[in-house]
């Protein structure tokens, strides 16, 4: 794979690195979804809106309607030459007869739900639909991110978060950018941004910037799981079944998946922006990539010592890989990606700043690993490990059960103490024990021949002058046998 082809690409990635996130629903008075029956009312409906309910409609162009009941509290957002008008006929060619229609309650839509986003690397991108795949914590803005709602719609969002203020880079309503915090505290205190804007939460405009070229946390992982429930609300609280044996949980995704992970050991020179161009144009422009889509992003993986002990936290490099295959081919073509982009490593990682990559598989029907993989063999040892200190744990703790205060001042220094306590043995001192194994020739006169020999060799072994005598276990005297 070159490199001087990709190189304007890189370089035009790495001017505008920002991430942008649209939101998707809206309140306009057009669009059909807002509407009870899925429709935009016609010239012979009477239109209702709910009493209790405050709305925020935006209205592109003009309708005539036989009747509309209003809220207590709400607003209209008229665009040029839009408005209402009360109609008498009798009929009308796109209304067979009249008949009620209820906007729906926009206060329904939350900030936390990933499939209220797109996620784009522009806002031409945005406009294109050419939208990114992320991880279900990355598809809600980021701390670095600018979020945009389109221009010319209304919208009404719940901002909810359990665990204190949204941070974001800039925000766009209506076609204003706020990227000052003061700015966007005083749209906050106007009519329309406190009817677009609902529930406890805060926001807060940083215009900040992702200085580190290796990447940035999205720093949505405290409201994980407030992301994951606001999802699984989409599926019965659940998460949609997968078909391969042994799926995947990436990290900051609510659900497993099937495909592939492929995590990244980098350096200082790894740059996240031009590797991310490498993987989007030198792969997936391919052919045989189709339907394939990937999510690079830096996480924080969990460490711990022999599998048990836990540890500070490390920063990885995480791609997932997934495609639109089906039964047993699920995850084939992210497969063969993800071994592709492995051998990439193998014959280019260094120049990209990259130390080590290893991989994860779930296809339609098993588990396999690459080179590298960590899946099989990491897992096995793991346990074996877990296993051994568990046996450990419980052998200590039977002979502290056994044997009391004793187990604690047992020591190798106390056994040998012990062993001393004898004292020396008086004439022998500088000699020590013979050893009857070996035929080695004494000088001492006074030692009594042949310590082993003869029928006292069979009844016991005498020190002589120690005053301790062992008797021989396998010797019994009183034995008529012998």
């Amino acid at each position: 794979m070159e490199w001087a082809p990709l190189l304007p690409v890189l370089l035009l990635c790495h001017i505008s690195s920002a991430m942008y996130k649209q939101w998707i629903p809206n309140t306009n008075f057009e669009n059909p979804l807002n509407w009870d029956r899925n429709q935009t009312p016609c010239a012979l409906d009477a239109v209702y809106f709910e009493n209790r309910k405050a709305v925020s409609v935006y209205v592109q162009s003009t309708h005539s309607l036989s009747s509309m009941y209003l809220p207590q509290d709400g607003e209209f957002i008229l665009a040029p030459g839009a408005g209402f008008a009360v109609s008498d006929a009798l009929h009308d060619a796109g209304c067979d007869r009249g008949s009620d229609i209820t906007f729906k309650n926009g206060e329904a839509y939350n900030w936390m739900d990933p499939e209220m986003w797109h996620a784009a690397m522009s806002t031409e991108d945005l406009e294109n639909g050419k939208y990114l795949f992320s991880v279900d914590e990355e598809r809600v803005p980021c701390q670095y991110d600018d979020a945009v709602f389109q221009p010319r719609t209304s919208f009404q969002v719940n901002v909810e978060p359990s665990e204190g203020t949204i941070s974001l880079k800039s925000i766009s309503i209506l076609g204003q950018r706020f990227d000052r915090q003061e700015d966007f505290e005083n749209y906050m205190k106007t009519k329309t941004g406190k009817m677009q804007f609902h529930g406890s939460g805060s926001i807060k405009v940083t215009n900040a910037r992702c200085t580190d070229r290796t990447g940035c946390l999205c720093g949505n992982t405290r409201e994980l799981q407030n992301i994951c429930s606001a999802l699984k609300q989409h599926s019965e609280n659940k998460c949609p079944g997968v078909t391969c044996k042994d799926p995947l949980k990436p990290i900051g995704h609510c659900c497993e998946i099937c495909g592939a992970t492929v995590s990244l050991e980098y350096t200082p020179n790894f740059d996240i922006e031009t590797y991310r161009n490498r993987l989007l144009h030198g792969f997936l422009s391919l052919a045989k990539y189709d339907g394939v889509r990937i999510a690079l992003n830096k996480v924080l993986k969990s460490q711990s010592f022999l599998g048990v002990v836990p540890r500070q936290a490390v920063p990885e490099i995480q791609i997932v890989i997934v495609d639109d295959k089906n039964g047993s081919e699920t995850g084939t073509a992210a497969q063969l990606l993800a071994n592709d982009i492995m051998g990439d490593i193998k014959d280019h990682g260094a120049s990209f700043g990259i130390v080590k990559g290893t991989v994860q598989i779930a296809t339609g029907s098993h588990l396999s690993g690459l080179e590298g993989s960590s899946a099989g063999s990491g897992l096995i040892a793991t346990c074996v490990v877990v296993v051994l200190l568990l046996l450990l744990t419980g052998v200590l703790l039977l002979l502290y059960r056994k044997h009391g205060t004793r187990f604690q001042t047992w020591s190798i220094t106390k056994f040998w103490r012990r062993a001393s306590d004898l004292g020396p043995v008086p004439g022998r001192a500088d000699k020590g024990f013979d050893n009857p194994i070996f035929d080695v020739e004494t000088h001492a006169t006074t030692d009594p021949p042949g310590l082993y020999s003869g029928e006292e060799a069979l009844k016991g072994i005498p020190l002589q002058g120690s005053g301790i005598f062992f008797v021989n276990p396998l010797y019994d005297e009183n034995d008529s046998t012998i």
